[in-house]
């Protein structure tokens, strides 16, 4: 006897599962939170180190080093990556997934504020971060309808001016926009 043969046979069984699985995933999905911007928590902290007029040779010998050595002690790095350029240099540091993100920022302040010894007197101070999208506010706008396409973009525009002069708003852009060439 084959798998069809079967369902057809009990078929109140196969219907009671399938009756089970769709109650089970309705509740689910109903019980899962919904965000349109969720706020994820990316394990990478970064310290940026500056210092005017230096080469990135030395950046990377006087500021990146001893910073370096100091922050590798601590517990649940998973990689650090540096970046020495002219005038300074940057150290970001990957944790594992499910990281501390208070406790490891303290961490690494402490380990930062211990390496500031080391680092030259005209070195400015450096400073520790941690990457969080939801610092990062986004709202997009699209523009479409039945208007020629210079309509669209004039309003794009005027649209971009009128969000820009809102004090908490950085910065509005326009995608999609045509270049006119004369």
């Amino acid at each position: 006897m084959n798998l069809i043969d079967y369902a057809i046979s009990h078929a109140r069984v196969f219907f009671g599962i399938l009756i089970f699985i769709i109650a089970a995933g309705s509740s689910t999905y109903i019980s899962i939170p919904k965000e349109a911007v969720p706020d994820v928590n990316i394990p990478i902290i970064y310290v940026s180190l500056s210092q005017k007029g230096i080469s990135a040779n030395d950046s990377e010998r006087l500021l990146v080093k001893p910073i370096e050595d100091e922050v590798k002690t601590v517990e649940g790095i998973k990689e650090i990556r540096s970046t020495a350029y002219t005038g300074g240099g940057n150290v970001l540091l990957e944790f594992d997934a499910g990281f501390d993100a208070d406790k490891a920022m303290d961490d690494i302040r402490e380990k930062v504020d211990r390496a500031k010894g080391d680092l030259p007197n005209e070195a400015d101070e450096p400073t520790v971060n941690e990457v969080n999208i939801s610092a990062f506010p986004i709202i997009l706008i699209s523009l479409s309808g039945n208007l020629p396409d210079r309509t669209l973009q004039d309003l794009a525009e005027n649209l971009q001016d009128e969000i820009e002069t809102i004090p908490s708003v950085l910065e509005a852009k326009i995608g999609g926009k045509r270049n006119e060439q004369v």
